[in-house]
């Protein structure tokens, strides 16, 4: 610590030294200052006037600062920059302090530890996670939503690219490591939007959280919990009794969907605007309560494997679907539940106020007839699911008797508990309200005897209550009828002993009633604490039945179809759509297409033109798996599927500019994710796998991919290209069979047909689309042109234009041989030489053909010599 610096500054300086990474809200009168550093960075990224001011040093000292009661908005900002924030308080009454007032942190807040404000998204969980790096080359991976309680641990391979999955598909904000945590691995985990990583090197299991670990058996999962659980109690500094015990889960309990996958679906968010319209989640969103919502979210990124509880959520949704009313009526009730879950945590965290209890209150008094709606329904599933819904009554009892209807937002204002609900506070607000009703009978007969109309009885802090009689009316008053208390420019206040005693019962009564209230209002809270476990399990069973009667509405609204499950691995799909498409295209005719796979049919190999519709029937595919598996009907007439373990994808392509991978490198790097994680059970799509490269080396990469996955791996596999080569497959591969997207020509533009039918395109109709996109007519002829003179095989070069004459050519001279290279050399050969070996080519080639014994060739070895054949010649 500098010497030289005031008390005050070497106190921040102290405080400042156990909080580097954060910045520090030094309480000071109604203002939160920062100084040096801190106030240099926060004036920037707030945009906040920076200013100094005296130290106790020859130099000024940065500072900067925020109102106390708009802070709330200022610390949100920087929270959603990643930053961190201390909260530094004074702890000591100002008037009772020797020296410098004592200041101490009562709160850090992170991304990953926000409780309430603008960035906590209602139907979205904010997940803090920490990691354990063992040894043995595993990972412990824990992770915890602080609002709702929520708290759960797995173990991971030694990938740490499944680590980064987790973390993705959780949105972690926050992640917790060891101070020694490796370098390259912190870059990885911020390239996947984490905006904070914290440090926490205290993995033993404290007193406070230890029951929280009891159902964990391994001490892997114990030291990966316990670490986050030591960094939430070291940084919030305060209860933490809403939070859930840890459950363990596996990932291959649940369809596996990387975050390459997860983005190219668009599950959750749209890949051009990050936004939630146009995304699968936003599509289904039809539930009513926000902890509703996050279920909704959790389930799209955690679909089912196991067909049992599948098969359960379906039943679910076809109960609902055919109980109309019923379901209208729960939709109803559900509007008026507010989050029970994130409302139980500010009761535990201390920052509840009574018009979250009201809230509560309002959603319990919902439960009584949602339980009875279901009961209507006279269905044993829905009865089961009835008689899970725990009403608390109790907590409702007691709320009902204590808390108003309408409550101010501030605890320290009053007017919180019902009258009746404590004899004392009654009593204090009896001698209150008499003693105001002292005051106006007062000022009554005082302007009675006095004659005066403008005579008042008024108020305030430093006075108290006087008597204001204008300079105009002075007159009237007799000598010495009221004592004299202060002189104003065009009135004079007075008191008389008789207001200053009734003055003392108000004030009093008004005191000890804000006093008292406060503490019963602490009481209730306390006591509505207790029973957080219950108010965590209704908030469950709620959740679950609002993400059901979601999808039995979207299901029945958009003509969703029950999908049956082949062990066989079967896919059949009768007309099938792709949701989110055809709910974009609302009144548009949306065509739908079916789908075919069996033992038979493992590789679907898709050709056909742009725009055509080949990457939204792939899509359409995963989507209607995915929909299966969370427990929602899907998009078709019909569909039987298997159920995959996993789905994999390849479609797009865009640069990664942040790790600095080329589009090439990207599209390596998820095609050989799915080629070294699928299995039988999975499904892959790949969108154009080889573009991103020359031609030969694309076709190549493409014909050896396929041939793989054919052939090891046996994966349900739709695989689209522009390499019509590739159609030829269908000879060699047993389970691979072509479809094309149709199209037609007509009046010389082409019409998408949007139909998938069996065998390959026959045209990739690029010129046709880039018709469509209206580039200049003279380069359309043109390409048409360079086209016709490339599907001519005795044309062996395509002379260029001049630029002086782009629509028409000048001749060549008729002694002029035009010659172009088909393809250039890497070595400079004489020309004759080249000319006497193309002879000796032609020569051999002849007498190749002269050899072949024409009625003992069957057709595909006719083929393949003609192509032999034709490969010699050029």
């Amino acid at each position: 610590m500098a010497a030289g610096y005031t008390p005050m500054i070497q106190q921040y300086l102290a405080v400042k030294a156990d909080y580097q990474d954060a910045f520090l809200f030094f309480r000071l009168g109604d203002f939160y200052e920062m100084f040096f550093d801190d106030a240099i960075k926060a004036s920037q990224e707030l945009e906040i006037t920076l200013t100094s001011r005296e130290g106790g040093t020859e130099d000024r000292i940065p500072m900067c600062g925020v109102p106390y009661h708009s802070a709330a908005n200022y610390i949100e900002q920087l929270i959603g920059k990643g930053y961190k924030v201390a909260i530094c308080e004074q702890t000591e009454d100002p008037k009772q302090a020797k020296g410098v007032v004592r200041r101490e942190v009562v709160q850090l807040i992170t991304p990953g530890t926000v409780m309430e404000g603008k960035g906590l998204s209602d139907k979205e969980n904010n997940y803090i996670a920490s990691i354990t790096a063992f040894d043995d080359q595993t990972y412990g991976f824990a992770y915890n939503d602080i609002s709702t309680g929520e708290s759960k641990v797995t173990l991971l391979s030694n990938n740490f690219e499944e680590v980064l999955n987790e973390i993705a598909v959780l949105s972690a904000k926050e992640v917790v490591v060891r101070s020694d945590f490796a370098g390259d691995l912190q870059k990885k985990m911020r390239e996947r939007d984490v905006l904070a990583i914290s440090f926490e090197d205290n993995s033993s299991i404290e007193m406070n959280f230890a029951g929280l670990l009891e159902d964990l058996n391994q001490d892997k999962l114990k030291q990966t919990a316990a670490r986050l659980f030591n960094y939430l109690y070291r940084s919030q500094k305060r209860s933490l009794d809403h939070l859930q015990p840890v459950t363990t889960y596996q990932i291959h309990q649940y369809m596996k969907i990387d975050y390459y996958s997860k983005r190219n679906l668009e599950l959750t968010e749209t890949i051009r605007s990050k936004g939630k319209k146009g995304s699968l989640l936003w599509l289904l969103d039809e539930t009513m309560t926000a902890m509703g919502g996050r279920m909704l979210k959790h389930w799209i990124d955690r679909p089912l494997i196991n067909k049992e509880e599948i098969v359960h959520r379906h039943t679910l949704v076809d109960v609902l679907i055919n109980h109309y009313f019923e379901r209208q009526e729960l939709r109803e009730k559900m509007k008026e539940v507010y989050d029970l879950e994130r409302l139980a945590g500010r009761v535990a965290f201390g920052n509840v106020n009574a018009r979250d209890l009201v809230q509560l209150k309002r959603s319990l008094l919902q439960v009584p007839f949602l339980k009875q709606i279901l009961q209507n329904m006279q269905n044993q599933e829905m009865i089961q699911i009835a008689e899970s819904l725990d009403p608390c009554e109790e907590v409702t009892d007691l709320l009902e008797q204590a808390i108003v209807e309408n409550p101010p937002l501030s605890l320290k204002e009053g007017n919180i508990i019902r009258d009746g609900y404590h004899e004392q506070l009654d009593q204090y607000r009896d001698a209150s309200r008499n003693g105001k009703t002292w005051i106006a009978q007062l000022e009554r007969e005082e302007r009675e005897k006095t004659g005066i109309k403008s005579l008042k009885v008024g108020y305030n802090r430093v006075f108290g209550y006087y008597i204001e009689v204008t300079r105009a009316n002075l007159h009237l008053l007799q000598e010495g009828q009221y004592e004299r208390k202060q002189t104003l420019t065009n009135a004079e206040r007075f008191i008389t002993p008789e207001l200053k005693e009734k003055e003392a019962l108000i004030l009093q009564a008004e005191e000890k009633c804000g006093e008292l209230e406060y503490e019963l209002f602490t009481e209730i809270r306390e006591i509505v604490k207790e029973q957080i476990p219950r108010l965590q399990a209704l908030a469950k069973a709620v959740s679950e039945l609002d993400v059901l009667q979601c999808f039995a509405q979207v299901s029945e609204e958009r003509r969703y179809v029950k999908p049956k499950f082949s062990d066989e691995r079967r896919v059949v799909i009768k007309d099938g759509r792709h949701p989110v498409v055809e709910k974009v295209l609302n009144s548009q005719e949306y065509v739908p297409n079916d789908c075919f796979m069996d033992g038979d049919r493992e590789v679907l190999l898709i050709t056909g033109p742009n725009m055509s519709g080949k990457s939204t029937y792939m899509r359409q595919i995963a989507l209607t798996a995915i929909l299966a598996q969370i427990g929602c009907y899907v998009p078709a007439e019909e569909a039987v599927l298997p159920i995959f373990d996993q789905v994999f994808t390849r479609i797009g392509a865009a640069d990664d500019l942040i790790s600095g991978q080329s589009t090439f490198m990207v599209e390596m790097l998820e095609a050989r994710n799915a080629i070294v994680n699928a299995t039988q059970n999975s499904l892959i799509l790949f969108d154009e796998i080889g573009r991103g490269t020359s031609t030969y080396d694309g076709m190549a990469l493409a014909q050896a991919i396929i041939e793989y996955i054919h052939t090891r791996i046996g994966a349900k596999t739709l695989f689209s290209t522009h390499y019509h080569e590739l159609t030829v497959l269908e000879e060699e591969l047993s389970k691979l069979k072509n479809i094309h997207v149709s199209a037609i020509e007509h009046n010389g533009k082409v019409v998408f047909l949007h139909k998938i039918k069996e065998g390959p395109a026959d045209k990739s109709y690029g010129i046709h689309v880039a018709q469509l996109a209206e580039l200049p007519p003279e380069l359309i002829d043109r390409a048409n042109e360079i086209l016709t003179a490339l599907e001519q095989p005795d044309i062996q070069a395509i002379p260029r234009k001049s630029e002086a004459h782009v629509i028409q050519a000048a001749p060549a001279k008729p002694d002029t041989v035009v010659e172009q290279p088909a393809q250039l050399s890497f070595f400079d050969e004489p020309a004759e030489k080249k000319k006497t070996d193309l002879s000796s080519k032609e020569k051999r080639v002849l007498d190749k053909i002269k050899e072949i014994d024409l009625l003992d060739v069957t057709p595909l070895q006719a083929i393949n010599l003609l192509y032999e054949l034709h490969k010699k010649l050029k």
